[in-house]
């Protein structure tokens, strides 16, 4: 499959960089391992940060400025990696979802950048675009019904918008009968070396906890 950034995501966003995994699953209800590792990074986070201070984190920081570019308030729509950091420096725990959702989760607490989780098979077409959406697109944003994208960033496929920073959507998101998985990690800080790092992150997770094997990972950047 073909990722792409279009000219007008580019030119609001000139240091943006992506990082794509494609990978074969088995996803699980949940798995204890992986919890206690989320465990692990949430006492990390609170140690480290706060509400007011999580927002300096690079990739938080970048994606919020992604947002003002493209049209978006980031207050309002607030990114998922900003959503999920926030949700734990609050004393909440995170909604245990399945092992896949939960691992890419962990994944964007470690490294701060928003990460769509996406069953590549409910995907239309050979190509996702990266664009900015427009008014009256519609999307229904996974667990939050119509979401209003107009100004917010959105990947794309032949059928429409798939995957933003806020929330993916319901067409296109991940089940326990998805068996392939389609990671898309989202660098607006240019920030390339940290973005494949969260890759592969993923990929030793799906190695141990979702039946993957090693070679199996494939990893590009666009």
């Amino acid at each position: 499959m073909k990722i792409s950034v279009s000219d007008e995501l580019r030119n609001a966003c000139p240091d943006f960089v992506g990082c794509a995994l494609f990978a074969p699953i088995r996803n699980t209800e949940t798995n204890a391992d992986l919890w206690a590792e989320i465990g692990d990074m949430t006492r990390w986070l609170r140690d480290n940060f706060t509400i007011d201070t999580v927002k300096q984190r690079s990739g938080i920081q970048a994606t919020r400025q992604g947002y003002k570019r493209c049209g978006k308030e980031p207050n309002r729509y607030r990114p998922s990696n900003e959503q999920l950091c926030r949700r734990l420096l609050q004393d909440k725990d995170l909604y245990a979802v399945s092992t896949v959702v939960d691992l890419i989760n962990l994944a964007s607490i470690r490294f701060a950048y928003s990460i769509g989780g996406f069953d590549a098979d409910k995907i239309v077409g050979e190509s996702l675009t990266l664009g900015i959406g427009e008014e009256g697109e519609p999307y229904e944003g996974i667990g939050r019904g119509q979401l209003n994208i107009a100004g917010m960033p959105v990947y794309r496929d032949e059928v429409g918008g798939v995957g933003t920073p806020t929330s993916d959507n319901e067409r296109t998101k991940l089940s326990l009968s998805t068996t392939r998985l389609l990671c898309l990690i989202n660098g607006y800080d240019g920030n390339a070396a940290d973005t494949r790092a969260c890759a592969e992150y993923i990929g030793e997770l799906l190695v141990r906890y979702a039946f993957t094997k090693p070679e199996e990972v494939l990893i590009t950047e666009y």
